[in-house]
């Protein structure tokens, strides 16, 4: 096997992700923080502290840089910023405003995401994306943001994976919380256009607080794989889960790519994993080259759209998989980049262990925790991956 790499593009970010109600611990006026409480059979258990990262931000930052990371993702609460309806926290807004010169300051460039799943338990009872002034909610809470992003925010994602939203919504309707044994349930065609007006709304309003922001949203690729004879059943079922919210971002500054594993369909739909197959702790297949299929296919639809791997990880308890995952999956990403692809970024999922809706068991950390004295520690993975930033190479194997 011959190891090579390929150099970083010019502003290559390197980085790796967060969301802010899997960390920071205590967000309890959040729609999340209610359904964790209210004995909902898919929650195995509550947040509570998390990684108490909402204290800790600046040691998980130290740590980020330190390993040689020269980018950061992480996410602002709308339930924090806007409690009740109308009313915004200066006190919040402050301190996401901290995080972001914090950042700055430890030579972390922030990528913020302002909506993460989460959104605030008054604007869940009133209806939530489906009411008909729902975008424009999301809209006046994106204008508020101004303090924390008008400055030293490069780039701004407006919605993290609004077609799993959507799915969610979909399952909701029809009864059932749970998933089938392959693929995803329908998404909810309102919540679909709902979500995506939200986000045309967000965009008017990010680039009206300060035009130089790169501005987009992220989409859950799941790599649906057709059998031989099966492309024409696999794009139907791919287009209301995947391609509908591609197509939304024709005209965003930039995508992001987000991929775990895949999806085999056949004649008859989605296929289950085969019992043979390695799976991680999730239960998804182990697929390391699920990133460079998800670029490529999300380059066919947006065209000249710049992409961003905003996501890209592995729950595992061994971290050697981990590394061997990372390997694969880089390979897939520096051959996308040799291809011509314009790939501007990658960032891991996830910095830290953390929430992961419902469960701390799937541990997708580069650095985990002691749930107890909140102790850090980085794995190898997070070394190995954050040199990587100091070479300004990614890694290749061939072979």
């Amino acid at each position: 096997m011959t190891q090579t790499s390929t150099p970083f593009p010019d502003g290559f970010l390197w980085g790796a992700s967060t969301a802010g109600h899997q960390i920071e611990g205590n967000n309890t006026n959040s729609d999340w923080w209610h359904k964790e409480h209210s004995g909902t059979a898919q929650i195995q258990e509550p947040s509570l502290d998390a990684a108490d990262s909402y204290h800790r931000w600046p040691e998980d930052m130290d740590l980020l840089a330190g390993l040689g990371f020269t980018d950061y993702r992480f996410g602002i609460e709308w339930a924090r910023i806007e409690p009740v309806p109308g009313r915004f926290s200066r006190a919040e807004l402050a301190h996401y405003r901290r995080m972001v010169e914090g950042a700055v300051v430890r030579g972390l460039r922030p990528m913020v995401t302002l909506h993460h799943f989460t959104v605030p338990r008054w604007f869940e009872e009133r209806g939530g994306w489906t009411e008909p002034d729902a975008p424009d909610l999301f809209a006046r809470y994106v204008a508020a943001t101004a303090p924390v992003i008008g400055t030293d925010v490069a780039h701004v994602c407006t919605i993290n994976e609004p077609n799993m939203i959507a799915v969610m919504a979909g399952a909701a309707r029809a009864g059932d919380a749970g998933f089938p044994p392959a693929g995803l349930p329908t998404p909810d065609e309102e919540t679909t256009r709902a979500i995506i007006a939200a986000h045309r709304a967000a965009m008017k309003e990010v680039r009206g607080i300060n035009p130089r922001i790169k501005a987009g949203w992220t989409i859950a690729n799941q790599v649906y794989q057709a059998l031989p004879g099966a492309e024409e059943v696999r794009d139907a079922y791919r287009y209301p889960r995947e391609d509908v919210f591609v197509e939304a971002a024709r005209d965003d500054d930039w995508i992001g790519v987000q991929s775990y594993t895949r999806t085999r369909i056949g004649p008859d739909g989605p296929i289950p994993v085969p019992p043979e197959a390695e799976r991680t702790l999730t239960g998804w297949e182990y697929y390391p080259r699920a990133v460079g299929h998800a670029l490529r296919h999300t380059a066919s639809i947006v065209g000249d759209v710049p992409l961003i791997v905003t996501e890209n990880g592995i729950a595992t308890a061994d971290d050697t998989r981990r590394i061997a995952y990372y390997t694969g999956a880089l390979d897939e990403v520096g051959a996308a980049i040799e291809d011509g692809l314009d790939v501007q970024g990658y960032l891991a999922w996830s910095a830290l262990d953390n929430y992961e809706w419902g469960s701390y068991t799937p541990t997708f950390g580069l650095i985990a925790f002691d749930p107890e004295t909140f102790a850090r520690t980085p794995r190898p993975s997070a070394h190995w991956l954050g040199g990587f930033g100091r070479t300004r190479r990614i890694p290749r194997t061939s072979g």
